[in-house]
């Protein structure tokens, strides 16, 4: 396959949840940084030509990050909402990149990626006509609620997946469904869901589940436990 591959981590939320003065991604996870880390997954790619990093126009943690200086590493404006960050990011993309390269949006908060997963990733949508994301089927069992929190309806879980990332579609086909969706007045939450909303299908490949994303203080413990687990394999 001659199309390059590119990845866009878009990096400009603050990380409410996590109830810090410090956006989680600059939070500290096995001493270092958890978007160095997250980079690094990425960086570390033979097929990834480069990463284009998406921050916030008052972001005043990035320039003591280990790969702000890095050559393949590109920065662009964050918006309000990850798909204005999304955009910007491939804005930037379009100057070095073709629009039939693949391009692999991955959140900053998800450390734990691994090289298998991307290889699966790339190696599986390479020839598809429309791209895909990272996932897991979801195996617990689910439950709708009321407004205090009672039970209406136990929820069949079947053909149900968690949407992961990378989400890998190709630069032009993402722009405009990204572009679509904003005219539209769509709240839509990730990558695919635009591709979604514009008529296609993308595809779900398995991934592994220590792909997590960082979102409350307990994922810091979950996440350090498997880092030291990759580490201790190596």
């Amino acid at each position: 396959m001659s199309d390059s591959c590119w990845a866009i981590v878009p990096a400009a939320g603050v990380g409410r949840r996590m109830g810090g003065a410090v956006p989680k991604q600059y939070l500290d996870l096995c001493g270092r940084k958890i978007i160095d880390l997250t980079l690094e997954r990425l960086l570390n790619h033979p097929r990834i030509s480069g990463v284009c990093v998406a921050l916030s126009a008052e972001d005043g943690y990035w320039e003591s990050c280990e790969h702000h200086n890095h050559p393949n590493v590109i920065r662009a404006t964050g918006g309000a909402e990850r798909y204005h960050s999304v955009c910007n990011a491939l804005a930037s993309l379009a100057e070095l990149a073709d629009e039939h390269d693949w391009v692999l949006v991955h959140d900053a908060a998800r450390p734990c990626l691994s090289a298998a997963d991307l290889d699966r990733l790339i190696e599986t949508l390479q020839s598809h006509p429309v791209g895909g994301l990272l996932g897991i089927p979801v195996a617990d069992t689910l439950k709708r609620v009321d407004d205090f929190n009672q039970i209406d309806a136990t929820v069949s879980r079947e053909r149900l997946w968690r949407a992961f990332t990378p989400q890998m579609f190709r630069l032009g086909l993402l722009n405009r469904c990204l572009e679509q969706a904003i005219e539209s007045g769509a709240a839509v939450t990730d990558e695919a869901s635009a591709v979604e909303l514009s008529g296609h299908r993308p595809l779900l490949v398995e991934g592994d589940g220590t792909n997590i994303k960082i979102t409350h203080q307990h994922d810091l413990l979950l996440a350090e436990h498997y880092l030291k687990l990759v580490r201790d394999e190596e």
